[in-house]
């Protein structure tokens, strides 16, 4: 990486606190440009709430938390909304509009942010569908789709400002196989070809594994394992011990 190039995302000493919840106790670490990380971590350790550091929906009670270089704690609301246009966010059940049809679900934000060019958004919809695999149905309802293709809708979506980074909350969850095996595909095409960072939680190992060119494993408030997922995966005893259904993580 070279000096002058930003860093996506970097926290440094990161708390977050909900009441006496003191839930990171220290987080550091950063994502480099084009990198496919995974976030492991048992329930309730906090993996969605750094998504949402990283959004700007959540700020940390200390330390520092930067995206696109910019400081997360000090920016403003007009620099915050065109910050979230380099963020898409694949949430967990796709999130999608169910009174909208499928066009509209893709184009819903880029109207919010004044996109009022109809042929732009039509062009924008339709290469965003090609993209995921589903050409030609922008006029259907979400109710009319399976769960992996709410999925890629709800991935459509999440590219159509052209995001340099990708946020992924349980992105296989409820899927069958095939449909997870795309939406992997999806992820590791679009960090390869278009250099975009990913950042996915997840608890399907299996999947982890396809995707991720590194792992971290978050425990106790702070990332207790960093690095290649063969070199973690193999040794480091947290990682082993939470991949094969033996951890056990003092309260």
């Amino acid at each position: 990486m070279s000096g002058a190039e930003i860093i996506p995302v970097d926290f440094h000493d990161v708390h977050t606190r909900f009441g006496s919840n003191h839930v990171h106790r220290g987080l550091t670490f950063s994502l480099a440009p084009g990198e496919v990380t995974t976030l492991l971590g048992p329930s309730g350790a906090g993996k969605t709430i750094i998504l949402k550091l990283i959004m700007g929906l959540v700020q940390a009670a200390n330390g520092t938390v930067k995206v696109m270089g910019r400081d997360m704690d000090t920016i403003g609301e007009n620099e915050l909304r065109s910050l979230r246009i380099d963020i898409g966010m694949l949430f967990q059940g796709a999130a999608l509009f169910d009174s909208l049809n499928v066009f509209e679900n893709i184009a819903y934000g880029l109207r919010e942010r004044g996109e009022k060019d109809e042929e732009k958004l039509a062009e924008i919809v339709k290469d965003r569908l090609a993209m995921v695999g589903l050409p030609g149905i922008q006029k259907k309802l979400p109710s009319q789709l399976s769960g992996g293709q709410r999925k890629r809708i709800g991935l459509a979506r999440a590219l159509a400002s052209s995001p340099k980074i990708m946020l992924y909350d349980e992105p296989t969850t409820g899927l069958d196989p095939t449909s997870t095996r795309m939406i992997d595909d999806l992820i590791i095409q679009f960090a390869k070809e278009r250099g975009i960072t990913s950042l996915v939680v997840t608890h399907d190992i299996q999947s982890a594994r396809r995707v991720s060119d590194r792992w971290m494993l978050l425990s106790r408030g702070v990332i207790a394992a960093d690095g290649p997922v063969e070199q973690v995966s193999e040794h480091n005893r947290l990682v082993h011990d939470f991949i094969s259904g033996s951890w056990k993580e003092d309260v």
